[in-house]
């Protein structure tokens, strides 16, 4: 429908979209009143697409398509008529109509490593804010993601794709008049995942093994097609490949097995892009006949300088068969490849090996033998040299701390005595923790050294240090004693913030709290964690190592908001603190049912319940919207309200109305709730009615009250702004309008109306100069009465 504005009714406002028709009209009372068309103050004679047109006693101005030219504030005079409205030219953004249908019809499908770039064309009135979001989250620059924007056009380039890529995507195109938002799918493609594991051995038996694994938890955006199974012998570096199997099949059987053999089995999935990374199993052994079990190790009974006499028990499994003999191996120590002793298995459990190289070190095993074959080999034996008896060195002497710090402790000792030419080779150096079992070896020194020192111990600790000669006859006795690193210098607890540590945090709910603070302290200060004031929930992890601490929330909830602080103390009341801030926002939720009401005649009250975030966000605010068809734009009536309550004051009789409410904070905007039926104030026919005054003695003159007063707004720049108050009196007062003291009755810039004492002021096009203080005065002959309020101006975002 063509907007339409009657003149000579009251002062209106006429929004139009650009490209659209749009009318002014006006009645005169006379047919010959020509009447004159003015814009902005200017007198129209001429202007492109604008038709002047006079039918009887209506003057028309018709705009055959709006453009930016033709809004303004018009004025038509003639005869006793002078009347004004203004003409809003909206041209919110817009984006071709066949690229969106292909954009959002149709998902974007590339390549894993693949770069995309998304580009949308746009139209409309600048400046044009242009948003991408993924996931209700805004997109920004980063190594892989860059968003430009031009005047005319808006990109989303990714470099290289993968699949964390994929899923919906909005993007957000906001002007003074309105907001287009468009969704678009993006799909990345890739190979599959490795099958889910582990590999299950469903069945090992001496025929065949059945492997079982489960499909990958990302097929890669395309449907796994088959599975590739894949077996490698241990000891061997190839792959056998045994067969494939269909998608929906997640098993395989093989029978090509070799008796007591160990393999590895690995899987990969495949579909139209690739085959994927393999998951692998651990080492499965295929099941043989009952051969025996594996011996004890085998212990050295004697050794000279080229025999070693060994000895070995029968294994405690002997298999489906009597045994009938051993395997005995030897290989020298530090080497990985035994050799066999014998050509035959041993009998006995006792052998002689001959023909050994002298001073070498050697080390045995066995494997009992049966009817089903060779058993597995026993552990190896301890090492053994190749030399004729001799006594081991003596102990060290004089073992002693010379020195120690904080971190070390330096040993001195003196050589121990030669018996029998066992001259000493080297020493061995090895520690024991007090609380420790076990030794651990730190050094081996050539025979020249008689001190070392051990490092990286922490102060105070206490620890058993022992030293032990080595010569070709083996390790003497070792001698050992009890040590203790020097105590650290004492340095006080202190915090080491830097621009890093943030004394405020804004987290989104669902988002990890992650918060490192490094400190120092010797000895190691006491860490205390707080939140205001008590001890930390359940939910939070706390780890402090190497001089820094660190708090971890890993899914931020509403309740984590709040006062952290960390204490140091060192325990002798010396204590620093540092307290941060945590807020945890999100988007708001929508508020709740609206409620209309008509308060005072031809307005309306527009009342809503809280957005259920109110109870946690404290910079929350509602914006209200309305529209006057179910298919037209939305409009902003209000902003930055921090209440749940706005009174529109320009309702036209007999007009439907729409209102939205959505709540907003520094995240975005809540999804609306909205008017379901329209709000309509049904025009009434004037009534006439004589009725007689009767008489009365008093006076009836009442001084001027307000019945409704002003209340301060704050608006956009460039929009509308109607303050409104309510009087009562007797005789009906004279309204008078003043900002800033200055009487506003002839200013042009300002409209005011009384309707039956609901009195309102029209301010057009808002600017910066119009914020002040606003003041109505209400005088008759009986009395005064003022009301006030204050206008803020808030710039486009």
């Amino acid at each position: 429908s063509v907007p339409r504005c009657y003149l000579n009714k009251q002062l209106a406002t006429v929004r139009v979209l650009k490209g659209d028709p749009a009318e002014l009209s006006c009645t005169v009372s006379k047919d010959n009143v020509t009447g004159a068309w003015f814009k902005d103050g200017l007198k129209l004679t001429s202007m492109d697409g604008v038709v002047f047109e006079k039918k009887g006693l209506v003057h028309k101005l018709i705009i055959n398509k709006a453009e930016d030219i033709h809004a303004g504030k018009y004025r038509f005079e003639g005869g006793d008529v002078k009347t004004e409205a203004s003409i809003f030219v909206e041209d919110p953004p817009q984006v071709d109509k066949v690229l969106l249908k292909n954009l959002t019809s149709v998902p974007t499908v590339a390549k894993a490593g693949e770069g995309v770039k998304l580009r949308i064309p746009f139209e409309g009135r600048g400046p044009i804010r242009a948003a991408w979001l993924k996931d209700r989250m805004e997109l920004g620059d980063d190594t892989r993601i860059r968003v430009d924007k031009t005047d005319t056009c808006t990109t989303l380039s990714i470099s290289s794709c993968d699949r964390r890529d994929c899923g919906d995507y909005k993007v957000r195109l906001k002007n003074d008049s309105g907001v287009l938002e468009i969704n678009l799918k993006l799909v990345v493609i890739d190979k599959p995942q490795p099958p889910a594991g582990p590999i299950k051995i469903v069945e090992s038996s001496t025929n065949n093994i059945t492997i079982q694994w489960k499909p990958p938890k990302d097929d890669g955006g395309k449907p796994v097609q088959r599975y590739i199974v894949e077996r490698q012998q241990v000891g061997r570096n190839d792959w056998e490949t045994l067969g494939e199997t269909p998608r929906s099949c997640t098993s395989f059987t093989t029978s090509r097995m070799e008796e007591e053999m160990s393999y590895y089995f690995r899987v990969r999935a495949m579909n139209a892009e690739g085959v994927s990374d393999a998951l692998e199993s651990g080492e499965v052994k295929a099941a043989g006949k009952a051969s025996p079990g594996a011996p004890a190790p085998p212990e050295i009974i004697s050794a000279s300088r080229d025999t070693i006499t060994i000895s070995w028990k029968a294994p405690s499994k002997t298999g489906a068969s009597q045994i009938m003999g051993y395997i005995v191996q030897k290989r020298k120590k530090g080497t990985v490849t035994w050799l066999p002793v014998t050509s035959v298995p041993v009998k006995d459990k006792k052998l002689k090996v001959t023909s050994l190289k002298k001073g070498v070190q050697y080390e045995f095993r066995v494997a009992a033998v049966n009817a089903a074959g060779t058993g597995q080999p026993s552990d190896p034996s301890e090492p053994a040299f190749a030399q004729d008896p001799t006594k081991s060195p003596c102990q060290v002497q004089d073992l002693k701390v010379s020195s120690s710090d904080s971190t070390s402790v330096t040993l001195t000792w003196s050589k121990p005595e030669v018996q029998d030419g066992n001259e000493v080779k080297g020493y061995e150096v090895e520690m024991k923790p007090s609380h420790s079992l076990s030794w651990t070896k730190c050094f081996t020194l050539s025979a020249q050294s008689t001190s070392c020192r051990v490092q990286g111990l922490q102060p105070g600790e206490k620890l058993f240090l022992r030293v032990q000669a080595l010569s070709d006859s083996g390790p003497g006795e070792a001698l050992e004693l009890e040590a203790c690193a020097g105590a650290a210098p004492v340095v006080s607890p202190r915090l080491l913030i830097d621009d890093t540590v943030k004394s405020f945090l804004v987290i989104k709910a669902g988002n990890p709290i992650r918060v490192k603070i490094p400190f120092e302290g010797s000895p190691k200060p006491v860490v205390t964690w707080l939140k205001d004031g008590l001890p930390l929930p359940s939910r939070a992890a706390v780890s402090t190592e190497d001089g820094s601490t660190q708090l971890l929330l890993r899914a931020a909830e509403f309740s984590d908001s709040g006062t952290y602080t960390l204490e140091l103390g060192d325990g002798l009341g010396k204590r620093e603190t540092f307290s941060f801030q945590v807020q945890i926002t999100d988007i708001p939720q929508p508020p709740g049912a609206i409620r209309l009401e008509e308060n005072v005649p031809n307005t309306v009250t527009v009342t809503w319940d809280p957005s259920a975030s109110e109870q946690w966000e404290k910079n929350l605010y509602y914006t209200v919207l309305k529209r006057e068809s179910q298919k037209g734009l939305w409009h902003v009536l209000g902003d930055l309200i921090y209440n749940n309550k706005f009174t529109f004051t320009r309702v036209v009789p007999g007009r439907d109305y729409y209102f939205r409410v959505v709540a907003k904070n520094d995240l975005g905007t809540s999804d609306p709730s909205e008017t379901v039926q329209p709000w309509r104030i049904w025009k009434k026919k004037a009534e006439f009615r004589v009725k007689a005054q009767k008489y009365r003695g008093v006076n009836q003159n009442q001084p001027p009250r307000f019945l409704v007063p002003l209340k301060s707004h704050v608006v956009v720049t460039g929009s509308e702004c109607h303050m409104s108050c309510a009087v009562g009196g007797h005789p009906p007062p004279k309204i008078t309008w003043y900002k800033d003291s200055r009487d506003l009755s002839r200013d042009p810039n300002y409209f005011c109306t009384n309707d039956f004492g609901v009195c309102s002021l029209v301010v057009l096009g808002v600017t910066k100069q119009d914020e002040g203080e606003y003041m109505v005065e209400a005088s008759n002959e009986v009395g005064r009465a003022f009301s006030r309020a204050f206008l803020a101006i808030k710039g486009n975002s």
